[in-house]
């Protein structure tokens, strides 16, 4: 079936993306200038049908004549006369036959020209239009990404003001906050360029609303199938046969040459006056001339081995467009199975990591998820959806490529074609001895994975853990429990806080409290501010685990809970102590 049916088929295709791609098949300027193409090669067949048939030539003149001449008086006079000739090609070897022959497969070649090239502009503005859904869509991703980063900023912020977090804490989400604002700039930059080209390919920039533009999955279900479609339906292979056969046909016009020209040739001429001779002249010619080149330094034989060489030329080119072919829709068509496949697990990916992702919210809350599990986790979660987001829209262009790799996308999106006329020649088109010769219609055997061995490879590394023998009873002295002492001192510490007693609260520090980078006047002016602020507040500790290190030192970990009139919050603290005159004061504080 020749590119020209399969053209004008009609098929099921999302309109809006229909619409792009007829405004792009219908404006663009390669197309267009391919069609121009066309229609000139279409008229310069009539310039060499031409030489079937007579020239005629009318010459008339007047003028002055002057005429010396030996032995005779000078003469001046007034001549007239008018000539007609005609000059009909009877025989040229075969030359204007072989030259329409080129011009009608060069005629073709541009016919099949300009369907790659609208092929091909149908896929740009197909690309183009997924792409413009893809990075709207991350840009979404991107905002999101960057409220949720602006929402721990916040938290971890307020913490600090409130004197319950760390600075590091607060560090770490500003760093990751302004990441994520650098994410965003990025995406609102792609979805600038992409919009500008598909302004470029369609004419007009993108509507604010694009729908869905759906999948052409009726792809058939052997790659080498495939690749037959392709060979016998892509127009730029096409092109390249056509192109082949024009070069045939120029090759056999350069044995004109070799043989006889014979013209039949028509004279009339009428003068008056003619040579000085008063009075008027008729003289008619009719007769059949015969012109034979017997030598011309062998520039005829140089110039037919110079447009064999070209036809072999042709050859090559129409090998190189097959193999071009087929690589693209091997590549296309292996696309599809791959990311078909691979968005499944894409899609795993990112519903276990927003799972993961609300736990260790939560976690983080009551204190059992540090800040930079849950950034990580905030992190991981939004290159996931990334990845589903470029997965699915690649796959979309993937099919739209095996589309344009086989010449159907036309086809498949309904377009109206350019009008070009009627071609009857097309009707019955095939390659027939002029098809690809070493382009063999197979494609490479896919990569397959064996994920059985890989399985049992992973199965190998696992360690062969014993279960351990059961030790006989023995008498075991009881360890201390934890210091009751310390245990109550971070009681008395939270008491102190609540009630808003800064003395009292501060003596729970020792003298070698370590203050960070922070000096202790600084300090001690930041706790004073914090525990004296106006308002109630509350400070719940639990969970209180203790560890001695020795007589007088000591480690206690807890869940603390602040409240106050406009924060409140949830952490896991660490206190270490250090006993001084039988007293348990604070030596060094941190929020995990």
């Amino acid at each position: 079936m020749s590119p020209a049916v399969v053209w004008a088929q009609q098929t099921q295709a999302p309109t809006a993306l229909t619409d792009a791609a007829q405004k792009a098949v219908s404006n663009n300027p390669e197309v267009q200038a391919r069609l121009h193409a066309f229609n000139a090669a279409r008229e310069e067949i009539d310039v060499a049908r031409g030489g079937y048939f007579p020239r005629v030539d009318l010459t008339a003149g007047v003028g002055r004549e002057r005429l010396r001449e030996p032995g005779f008086d000078s003469q001046s006079f007034t001549r007239r006369g008018a000539s007609i000739n005609l000059n009909q090609m009877l025989w040229d070897g075969l030359a204007t036959r072989n030259e329409v022959r080129r011009l009608g497969h060069a005629k073709l070649t541009r016919y099949y020209e300009l369907l790659d090239a609208s092929e091909n502009a149908a896929l740009e503005a197909s690309r183009a239009y997924y792409d413009v859904l893809r990075y709207r869509q991350l840009v979404a991703l991107a905002e999101e990404n960057y409220v949720q980063h602006r929402s721990v900023f916040e938290q971890i912020q307020r913490k600090v003001q409130a004197g319950a977090g760390r600075r590091v804490d607060f560090e770490q989400a500003s760093g990751r906050l302004a990441l994520a604002e650098s994410n965003l700039l990025t995406e609102t930059a792609n979805l600038h360029d992409v919009s500008a080209r598909y302004q470029r390919i369609v004419g007009e920039t993108p509507p604010g609303s694009l729908p869905p533009a759906g999948m052409f999955k009726d792809v058939p279900a052997q790659a080498n199938e495939l690749q037959r479609v392709g060979q016998a339906k892509n127009p730029a292979i096409a092109a390249a046969i056509e192109n082949i056969r024009a070069a045939q046909a120029d090759a056999d016009g350069r044995k004109a040459p070799f043989q006889p020209k014979v013209d039949f040739r028509l004279r009339q001429d009428w003068d008056k006056n003619r040579d000085g001779i008063s009075g008027t002249r008729n003289d008619g010619v009719a007769e059949v001339v015969l012109n034979y080149n017997l030598f011309n330094g062998g520039s005829d034989v140089a110039r037919t081995r110079q447009f064999a060489e070209r036809l072999n030329n042709a050859k090559d080119l129409r090998d190189k467009a097959c193999r071009d072919v087929r690589q693209t829709v091997a590549i296309a068509y292996n696309d599809t199975r791959k990311l078909s496949e691979q968005l499944n697990y894409l899609d795993q990916h990112q519903t276990s990591i927003e799972k993961a992702r609300d736990a260790y919210r939560k976690q983080f809350d009551i204190g059992q998820r540090t800040l930079l599990d849950l950034l990580d986790t905030e992190n991981e979660l939004f290159q996931a959806k990334r990845a589903y987001v470029n997965g699915e829209h690649d796959l979309g262009i993937a099919y739209v490529r095996t589309k344009a790799g086989v010449g159907d996308l036309l086809a498949t999106l309904g377009l109206t074609r350019l009008d070009t006329g009627n071609q009857p020649e097309l009707q019955n088109w095939e390659a027939g001895s002029d098809a690809p010769e070493r382009c063999p219609p197979e494609a490479p055997a896919p990569v397959i994975t064996n994920k059985a061995a890989l399985n049992s490879r992973a199965a190998g590394l696992v360690p062969v853990v014993e279960p351990s023998a059961v030790a006989p009873a023995a008498s075991v002295a009881s360890a201390p429990g934890p210091d009751a002492g310390v245990v109550q001192a971070v009681r008395d510490w939270a008491s102190a806080w609540s009630s808003k007693n800064f003395d009292a609260y501060s003596a729970f520090y020792a003298p070698g409290f370590q203050t960070g980078k922070m000096s202790k006047q600084a300090w001690i002016a930041q706790r004073r501010a914090r525990v004296t602020k106006p308002g109630d507040i509350s400070v719940q500790v639990e969970d209180i685990r203790a560890l001695t290190k020795g007589a007088d030192r000591a480690v206690t970990t807890f869940r603390q809970t602040y409240r106050s009139a406009n924060f409140s919050d949830t952490s896991a603290k660490s206190l270490e102590w250090i006993k001084v005159n039988g007293r348990w004061l604070i030596e060094r504080e941190s929020n995990r």
